[in-house]
């Protein structure tokens, strides 16, 4: 199974910043001592690609450090050349991930799933849609599953009244984006959703994706739905997680997958490691037992 990863890029942060980025390494390491993953390091997107999708103005200036104070604070990390060269990387994951899967039946990012980035705009460590940018580029009718604790709301915004491309959110309704944007099926959670209601709710959901026949599928496999995660507000249990994966790649399997990390805020750090490594060995025993 082919995952690619940007983790060799950093970016400098204050001191008590809230994104988990050593995660990203970690997760790295826990899966490359497993035979079955084979880990590669993302290529950089090309920014034409990702102007296809987003603003050109707005891609260039983002590449520069020319966006102004009140988009970067959105945003939500202090401009760096690191932040540049780790955000071109995580598309590039997602890139490739997606050509994996085209070829296989599956490709992972371990990085990516930034479904806050509107085509002109970013928000909430989000710079780039990749998600978007990777449908785009396959030129394939597509279905996106976006299970992070956070509404897909930049996912939704872009191919909204778009017919080959199917959002569905499930997410916690009084959380972060407070402004939800209409995705082609929403289900919000209130605070504190268990693993029982959140897994009925897929469920019923997931025959749709189905039915829309999707000729390739992308998961943003967040696992801020944890209880233990300090921003998900939700209650899921680990089990409860990996149940969730096995759903949507019991029932994608036959459709190429490909697999983005999306968020994830546990303390400790472990615990969200943990969750994204149970996804990966997940769809490694389903797509290539």
């Amino acid at each position: 199974m082919k995952l690619y990863s940007c983790d060799r890029y950093n970016i400098p942060l204050p001191d008590g910043h809230k994104f988990p980025l050593a995660k990203y390494r970690m997760l790295r390491e826990r899966l490359e001592s497993d035979a079955r993953f084979e880990i590669e390091p993302a290529p950089i997107a090309d920014p034409a690609v990702i102007a296809s999708v987003h603003d050109p103005n707005y891609v260039a200036a983002f590449i520069d450090g020319r966006l102004n104070s009140q988009t970067i604070r959105r945003i939500g990390f202090p401009w760096s050349e690191g932040l540049v060269a780790r955000t071109l990387c995580s598309v590039g994951a997602t890139l490739a991930a997606t050509r994996a899967a085209i070829e296989t039946g599956f490709g992972g990012a371990l990085a990516g799933g930034t479904h806050h980035a509107f085509r002109s705009d970013g928000a909430g460590f989000c710079v780039f849609n990749d998600i978007a940018i990777a449908i785009k580029a396959s030129g394939k009718r597509a279905a996106v599953i976006d299970l992070d604790v956070h509404q897909g709301d930049g996912t939704a915004s872009i191919f909204g009244g778009d017919p080959s491309v199917f959002t569905l959110s499930l997410h916690g309704s009084h959380n972060f984006p407070f402004r939800k944007q209409t995705s082609t099926l929403d289900i919000g959670f209130p605070n504190g959703t268990e693993d029982e209601e959140y897994l009925a709710a897929l469920v019923r959901a997931i025959p749709l994706v189905v039915d829309f026949r999707p000729e390739i599928v992308f998961y943003q496999s967040g696992v801020d739905g944890l209880r233990s995660d300090k921003l998900g507000l939700l209650a899921l249990s680990p089990n409860g997680l990996l149940e969730r994966d096995r759903v949507v790649f019991k029932a994608m399997k036959g459709i190429p997958v490909v697999t983005v990390l999306g968020g994830g805020y546990s303390q400790p750090i472990d615990l969200t490691v943990d969750a994204h490594a149970a996804t990966f060995r997940c769809a490694a025993g389903i797509f290539f037992p």
